[in-house]
């Protein structure tokens, strides 16, 4: 399972990092940004709520 954010979209709301900073945390140009590589175990459900919380639908958990 992979998170990703799409920047173009994003609005820096900050919502992600709050729900999963595991996985999500803000980029130096104020946009949320996905780690790479695989959502570690015990994170999917978190990854997954930070997906379904975006107002903007930005991100994507596969």
């Amino acid at each position: 399972m992979k998170a990703v954010v799409d920047k173009d979209t994003c609005i820096s709301c900050g919502l992600c990092p709050s729900i999963c900073p595991e996985v999500f945390s803000m980029d130096d140009d104020g946009k949320a940004v996905a780690i790479s590589g695989e959502v570690p175990e015990g994170e999917q459900d978190a990854s997954k709520e930070a997906e379904e919380s975006c107002p903007v639908d930005a991100i994507s958990v596969d």
